[in-house]
């Protein structure tokens, strides 16, 4: 599995839609020059920080391909459970 880069711009109120638990850019220059962003099938995708897993991407902003949304892994937890 390939690791690229990412930037966490925002983490969303809870009450909000928990599928959009977190704002995401994509910042790694190699991803951005093959895929020019997020694209189909990246959701799902793990994201990694400091080497533990804190989230998966969920949705692509249409408007900007940089940025999107992501469930926070605590999320995923909770929904699992209830």
């Amino acid at each position: 599995m390939k690791q690229y880069e990412i930037q966490i711009n925002k983490i969303v109120p809870s009450d909000k839609d928990v599928l959009k638990s977190m704002e995401i850019e994509v910042t790694d220059k190699e991803l951005l020059k093959l895929t020019n962003g997020i694209i189909q099938g990246m959701s799902g995708s793990p994201i990694l920080q400091n080497g533990k897993l804190i989230g998966a991407v969920t949705h692509v902003f249409v408007n900007d391909p940089m940025k999107g949304y992501a469930i926070l892994m605590e999320t995923m937890l909770y929904e699992m459970e209830n």
